[in-house]
């Protein structure tokens, strides 16, 4: 959609920060804990819902934000866990329509040593896919104060890319702009390796289904392969999905939000300059004059300046 107001001076909420800091957390119980991905999956992602009633966090974590959660135990070194920060899965108004429960999805980490084949498992993110409802666990923040909404969310379109758990702040998100009665354009392009990775599937279908205003793009790339025998990728779906793409991202309202592994940006940012939309950040003059099929990645490594209209969030 079109829309009279230019994207120039992007207002953003007023959210609250640090409520709750590592030295001093607060207690909530987890009310709900699943399975997000299909029964076959090879991996372990869950929805986890937390019930912060009567504390400084209900109501007011906003889409964008995360909650930090402290695991219980110490690390190899005999000294406790560190806070581990995790993006807000649920809208402003809550799993629950009143802003008292809020959840997060959490991929368990299980790993091998590269060197020893030894066992690695991420301390936090089974200790929270271990725990069951009534469990109490220690919560911080919230946290974040740029990868928001605008103000203003029926004057933009919007364009998601995610990959992974990524996807929980874009539920968040996508979820705030359904209820509020949003009709610009809503696309969101959710990478993954396998089918049974899918999250929150069935919602965005239904989303699809019943809003003419959004659409879903899945680029699943170990079981599909492209036109010229390469795999789909998020990144690629600019250049696949350029007839639904194309026209939302040249419009000068249209603002892109970024979430998934650290890397994936780099795909993206080729992409689009090919496609001739480079506004949505900042190379220079000297790497424009290049090929961006050919940009090093030292390039990104270093990072390149997001304009107004790009949010990103990757680790």
């Amino acid at each position: 959609m079109i829309l009279d107001e230019k994207a120039q001076g992007i207002n953003l909420p007023e959210v609250q920060l640090n409520l709750y800091k590592p030295t001093d957390p607060v207690l909530v119980p987890i009310v709900e804990n699943r399975i997000a991905t299909r029964a076959a999956s090879p991996h372990y992602i869950r929805h986890i819902v937390f019930d912060v009633t009567g504390t400084k966090l209900e109501g007011v974590v906003r889409p964008g934000q995360s909650i930090g959660i402290l695991a219980e135990g110490v690390d190899e070194n005999g000294k406790p866990h560190k806070v581990r920060l995790y993006s807000v899965a649920s809208p402003s108004e809550g799993e629950d329509g009143r802003g008292r429960h809020i959840s997060t999805t959490v991929k368990r980490v299980v790993e091998e040593h590269w060197e020893d084949n030894s066992l690695l498992l991420g301390a936090c993110s089974n200790y929270l896919c271990n725990r069951k409802p009534g469990d109490m666990v220690r919560m911080t923040g919230p946290s974040g104060k740029r990868f928001l909404l605008p103000e203003n969310p029926a004057g933009y379109n919007y364009v998601f890319f995610a990959t992974g758990t990524g996807i929980a702040p874009f539920r968040a998100m996508i979820m705030d702009l359904m209820h509020s009665g949003v009709t610009s354009d809503i696309i969101l392009v959710f990478g993954c390796a396998y089918r049974t990775d899918y999250l929150y599937d069935t919602q965005f279908e239904e989303y699809a289904h019943t809003h003419p205003n959004f659409k879903y793009i899945k680029a699943v790339s170990r079981e599909n392969l492209r036109p010229d025998g390469s795999k789909p990728y998020v990144q690629t779906a600019l250049l696949d999905k350029a007839d639904v793409l194309m026209p939302v991202l040249k419009q000068k309202n249209t603002l892109i939000y970024i979430c998934g592994m650290k890397g994936m940006e780099a795909g993206i940012y080729q992409n689009m300059a090919l496609q001739g939309l480079a506004e949505y950040f900042k190379p220079d003059e000297e790497l424009m004059a290049t090929d961006p099929a050919k940009w090093p990645w030292e390039v990104f490594k270093k990072g390149l300046k997001t304009g107004e209209r790009l949010f990103v969030e990757v680790y």
